[in-house]
């Protein structure tokens, strides 16, 4: 298997990423290239790895979606009482990658998180399809259960409690904000040369764009 893997190469050669073409704004930036990717007919182009740590620095990460994103920052909902709502709360600073393997692309994100106010949070539960309600109801996201059987039965009993479109959103259910201070983005390229090009947020809220060696 160990040599077998060591074998697999992909070639790079659908794009450059050149630091005259790109936005000055770096959000903006990558809602072209979500655009893109959407244009692409990718399979879930908002999927996110979301990479966390507790107070003790421990790492933790999983893929999220993406549900909203403008000059505020990038926005995702989740159960607060959840393994990562919990992280959060002890240590904001969290990043993001979206990987668009298609494009050979990826997009890097670091930065603060927040909550988002009840009121976005309530307008975005209202769109969800209602079995996604409902499970955010019945769900007790991150702990343990002792079957599946479990969950299906305490998921029918939300259902049959609320037999119409009526779904109160949990308290304990919400959504996450994290405000970039850095995003980078990464182009594949011939020979392992990959353009990298990197946004830093300065003191003054202005972004300085930089090239990386690959």
């Amino acid at each position: 298997m160990s040599k077998s893997l060591a074998e697999l190469r992909q070639k790079y050669a659908l794009g450059a990423l050149n630091q005259t073409d790109v936005d000055a704004d770096p959000i903006q930036q990558f809602q072209r290239w979500l655009q893109e990717a959407l244009t692409a007919q990718l399979p879930e182009p908002n999927a996110m790895i979301l990479a966390t740590a507790d107070r003790t620095g421990r790492p933790f990460v999983r893929a999220v979606l993406l549900k909203d994103c403008d000059a505020g920052g990038f926005v995702f909902y989740t159960n607060y009482r959840s393994d990562k709502g919990r992280q959060l709360a002890e240590n904001p600073h969290a990043a993001l990658l979206f990987l668009w393997l298609e494009l050979e692309r990826q997009v890097r994100i670091e930065g603060v998180v927040e909550k988002v106010s009840p009121a976005e949070s309530e307008a975005y539960f209202r769109t969800r399809p209602r079995e996604n309600r409902l499970g955010a109801l019945a769900s007790r996201q991150s702990q343990i259960v002792l079957s599946r059987e479990i969950l299906d039965e305490r998921f029918a009993q939300v259902a049959e409690q609320y037999p119409d479109d009526n779904i109160p959103m949990p308290n304990q259910w919400g959504g996450y904000r994290l405000k970039p201070d850095l995003l980078e983005f990464w182009q594949g390229r011939h020979g392992r040369m990959h353009d990298r090009l990197r946004y830093r947020l300065q003191k003054d809220n202005s972004w300085i764009l930089e090239r990386l060696e690959p």
